[in-house]
């Protein structure tokens, strides 16, 4: 038989696996928040994208027009992504 010592303790553990899964719920129905790091991810991936286009232009001053294209494109990205 359980002592009420054992008999607390899990409830308190149940009570902290309550509190983790209703924070877990509370985070995936924060739609504006989830948006925002998204945004934030595509951002990143677009600055990266950036940067990998400007040391390639560096590189090979021949591809200026191609990498005007590519940085064009990305910013295209990010408008269409932000309006839909």
């Amino acid at each position: 038989m359980s002592t009420p010592e054992e008999i607390q303790a899990g409830i308190e553990r149940q009570r902290e696996q309550m509190a983790e899964t209703v924070d877990a719920l509370a985070a995936k129905l924060d739609v504006p928040q989830r948006a925002r790091e998204k945004a934030d991810e595509v951002r990143g991936a677009a600055v990266d994208a950036a940067a990998d286009v400007r040391s390639t232009a560096a590189e090979r001053p021949g591809v200026t027009g191609a990498v005007a294209v590519g940085v064009l494109a990305v910013i295209g990205l990010l408008v269409w992504w932000r309006r839909r």
